[in-house]
């Protein structure tokens, strides 16, 4: 709200008034936003905007206090650092501040030159004195982390938060290995070491490969993740350090907190470079890519430098980061404000053009995804010529409202995907329609169909779709479905492109002469995945019906259908609410298998599957006698004496049961054979049954 005293007669002329009213206005929006931005980045790790718009709103604001610097407030986001500590977490006080680093508004070369230039003013230089030394590194884009050592043995681990405190999430950061829990005989009594914790995009792409698979085998409350930096700052996170010892997890040391002082015995490094470099001595990771730069040109040059080679470092980065060499000179140039005046983030730019929308197409991805592609004038942005960028589904497209003929501007989000970030509505075309989802797949014409609570449509003909054929037929032969041993990624994109193989059947049908003339694959390969292609003809219809790859049918509700229905026409000609009366079926499973069932293109493959000789026993539909432990918990441990881990599993889930890995208080029985570790342990402190292979046998013959 503007007060009446800003407004006094007398000061300025009405237009003077009216544009610092509008200003204070504009102002204070620009703190709410920033304020709503940096809760979501900080504290949910779920950016809404890229770091370049959070920027460029960041940069608005201090320029509009700069203007009217009486009406600046204490609490305006350009007076602190970002976040706040999580409620779920102890607080940490961090006794040297962990402070953010302005951001340089030009990102070309002369961005590096006029930080040099500021340096050198501050540190009253004239222009013929020697060049200032700097270091230069890459500015990871990962969650900072502070790591505190008390008589060389890791202590306690902090986020940043907002500065001035974080959070204590010591046993998740125990979980790296690159950490080292105790530092050598050389290293001070007390040192707190800053860096940056990062995921590689190799490691977060082999996450959410993982992550798929587990919501593809119907696991509950799993989700892939939007981008490292948020699976890293969420494996952090979490409450369980199980969990977190699961992500792959890396870490950059780039800086000092409190340390033992040189007149107390601690180390004098005189200079950044040197203190990288006795971290990197006392076990911690440095960049490979830091390096030293002496004047302004060479800033100029390592910028260039690393973004030419950025898209090859293997983790993300959004700029480079400049520093003192010298730490006397740091301290010397000291803070202003939130920022250090030794150090500067260099960023690059995000680049966004205007261009038109020629066409909306609709891709067909390798699990049946649809999604609307824009297809654009070509223009050059990121440093390529951008022809296509992503719609993401029919929500997102209808959101923007993105039409054929508009004028959009283009994003590379991430330097990698094309994105529509805008429709420019004042030049649309008269007569431009709406995108809206075609109802059937464009590939091969089975229906598209988009599941309630879902963003997006997703061709049904699973089977028979050729976009889908190299998914299909991996799922298919993987190890907890028919199992092909040896049909690998590499040998079905052979198969697939060489249009040997268009559906499952065609693969029962391959012969060696065929298999032998592909790409490395001499006769004897070709014999020995003949063998097992002929070997996975005799499965289990549990197995089966897994591997057709039914949205939301894992391996488990492919037990409890084969279970409960005996038969794959059973199956095929149950009704939703017959469907539903299994275990592990509900609504939206049920409705995922009558869709696929009713599709006539996959039940053509599913006869020529069984035409081709696969085979598995069928029983009548099982009754609740044959379910004697129905509703019961077991986790197996150990070495069994006549049968393996699989085979008791699957003897257990027949019999009605579960099995799953972890020992808790909802665990009913343990069975337990020689050599058991750590669960049996805990399942002896927390009371839960522990038996054998003989009584477990006695159990599934007599119930509970």
């Amino acid at each position: 709200m503007i007060g009446d005293d800003a407004l006094a007669p007398g000061v300025a002329g009405d237009a003077d008034l009216q544009a610092l009213a509008q200003q204070r206005v504009r102002a204070q929006w620009l703190r709410q936003e920033l304020q709503r931005h940096a809760h979501q980045y900080y504290v949910l790790d779920d950016p809404l905007v890229p770091d370049a718009e959070y920027d460029r709103l960041f940069q608005e604001l201090q320029a509009l206090e700069a203007l009217d610097p009486q009406r600046a407030l204490a609490d305006s986001p350009t007076q602190r650092v970002g976040g706040k500590a999580l409620a779920q977490f102890a607080s940490v006080r961090h006794v040297v501040p962990m402070l953010s680093i302005r951001t340089e508004t030009d990102t070309t070369a002369a961005g590096a030159l006029a930080f040099d230039l500021r340096v050198r003013r501050e540190l009253g230089l004239a222009a013929d004195d020697p060049a200032v030394e700097y270091v230069a590194e890459p500015k990871f884009d990962g969650l900072a982390m502070s790591l505190r050592y008390q008589d060389r043995v890791l202590v306690q681990a902090a986020t940043r938060g907002d500065g001035e405190s974080g959070e204590d999430v010591t046993r998740n950061i125990r979980t790296i290995e690159q950490i080292p829990l105790r530092l050598p005989c050389d290293a001070p009594a007390l040192l707190e070491v800053r860096g940056e914790v990062y995921m590689r995009r190799d490691d977060f792409d082999a996450l959410n490969r993982g992550q798929s698979a587990k919501i593809a085998a119907g696991a509950k409350g799993e989700k892939t993740f939007v981008n490292p930096r948020n699976a890293a700052a969420g494996a952090v996170r979490q409450l369980d350090p199980a969990i977190a010892a699961q992500r792959p997890l890396r870490f950059f040391a780039y800086g000092l907190g409190e340390v033992t002082a040189p007149e107390a015995g601690g180390p004098d490094f005189g200079t950044h470079y040197g203190m990288l470099q006795r971290l990197a001595g006392w076990g911690f990771p440095v960049c490979d890519w830091v390096a030293l730069a002496t004047g302004a040109d060479a800033l100029a040059a390592y910028h260039a430098r690393i973004g030419a080679t950025r898209a090859t470092l293997g983790y993300d980065i959004d700029g480079v980061v400049y520093k003192l060499n010298r730490l006397d000179l740091q301290q010397r140039l000291g803070f202003v404000t939130r920022e250090p005046r030794w150090a500067v983030a260099h960023k690059y730019p995000a680049q966004e053009q205007v261009t038109t929308v020629q066409a909306i197409d609709v891709q067909v991805g390798r699990t049946g995804k649809l999604t609307p592609v824009a297809k654009l004038a070509p223009v050059f942005v990121g440093g390529v010529t951008v022809t296509n960028a992503t719609l993401h589904n029919e929500a997102e497209a209808r959101r923007k409202d993105v039409r054929v003929g508009d004028s959009v501007v283009v994003r590379r989000a991430g330097d990698v995907i094309p994105e529509v970030v805008a429709v420019l509505p004042e030049r649309r075309v008269a007569g431009a329609q709406p995108f809206a989802m075609p109802a059937c797949c464009p590939v091969c014409g089975a229906s598209a169909v988009r599941e309630e609570g879902e963003a997006d449509h997703r061709c049904s003909g699973g089977l028979f779709c050729s976009a889908q054929r190299k998914q299909a037929i991996l799922h298919f032969a993987q190890r907890r479905a028919v199992e092909v041993d040896g049909l690998g990624d590499k040998l079905v994109e052979q198969l697939v492109d060489s249009g040997a193989v268009r559906t499952l059947p065609d693969l029962y049908r391959l012969g060696l002469a065929e298999l032998a003339g592909l790409d490395r694959m001499a006769d004897k390969s070709a014999g020995k995945l003949l063998d097992a292609i002929e070997k996975s003809k005799s499965t289990t219809l549990a197995r089966f019906l897994f591997g057709l790859g039914i949205r939301h049918v894992g391996d488990a509700t492919a037990k409890e259908l084969a279970r409960h229905f005996g038969s794959l026409d059973a199956i095929i000609q149950a009704s939703e609410q017959q469907l539903e009366e299994v275990s592990e079926v509900g609504p939206v499973v049920a409705r995922s298998l009558r869709t696929f069932f009713d599709q006539p293109h996959n039940r053509e493959v599913l006869a020529q599957l069984r035409a081709c000789g696969l085979h598995w026993s069928e029983n009548a539909p099982a009754g609740a006698a044959s379910r004697p432990l129905a509703g019961k918990t077991f986790v197996i441990t150990g070495t069994l004496p006549t049968m393996g881990r699989e085979q008791a599993r699957e003897l257990i889930e027949a019999a009605g049961a579960k099995v799953v890995g972890s020992v808790s208080k909802k665990t009913d029985y343990l069975l337990a054979g020689a050599d058991a570790g750590g669960k049996l342990d805990k399942a002896r402190a927390l009371a839960v049954a522990v038996i054998d292979e003989d009584a477990l046998k006695e159990l599934i013959d007599g119930g509970t």
